[in-house]
């Protein structure tokens, strides 16, 4: 019985430590290498069809495609401010003013490089353009111009597009536009 007993207590420690398995020491696959545990022989899987990752919903219209009933938007997801208009002139000084240049016409750090000169925001076709028109072209690109979709967030086009139209307002802006306030400031510095 002795025997026995000394004989369970050696093989216990080496029958249960087997059946123990560490993070370490588990099954898995390598990101990108090869398996031929399915069909496909792929060990990295594709998205399960219709998932949506957290975050990333974006079933409003005006806010993630810049359209109303298909057409584009002509008007704002949401009350342009000023510190809307900061944010948008912070990235359209980053994004678009190369090309584009600062006062949107045209006449970006490219054409001194010798690439084609874009089209001057001020143009009428583009002043009478809604503001989904140009939500779209930030989304999608347009001629030699690329979508900038994976770069720019789409409160962040939205607030590009509400400087654009500052910019093109400013252009055509006469001294009876500004309020009264602000219009004294400016004759006073004269």
């Amino acid at each position: 019985m002795k025997a026995l007993h000394a004989l369970a207590v050696v093989l216990s420690p080496m029958i249960l430590g087997a059946c123990r398995r560490d993070m370490q020491d588990q099954p898995r696959f390598r990101p990108f290498r090869p398996t031929t545990f399915f069909a496909d022989g792929r060990s990295a899987r594709p998205q399960v069809a219709g998932t949506v990752a957290r975050g990333e919903l974006d079933v409003d219209d005006l806010l993630y495609r810049g359209t109303v009933d298909g057409k584009p938007a002509e008007v704002f997801p949401f009350p342009v401010t000023a510190e809307v208009l900061a944010r948008g002139r912070d990235r359209f000084d980053i994004f678009c003013a190369p090309c584009h240049g600062r006062l949107g016409d045209g006449d970006g750090a490219i054409v001194e490089r010798g690439m084609r000169r874009p089209t001057s925001y001020h143009a009428a076709r583009l002043r009478a353009a809604p503001p989904g028109y140009f939500f779209d072209v930030i989304t999608h690109g347009f001629g030699a111009m690329f979508d900038l979709a994976d770069r720019i967030p789409a409160e962040d086009r939205w607030k590009i597009v509400a400087y654009v139209r500052a910019l093109q307002r400013s252009q055509t802006a006469a001294l009876a536009d500004v309020p009264d306030a602000e219009r004294r400031k400016l004759e006073g510095e004269r």
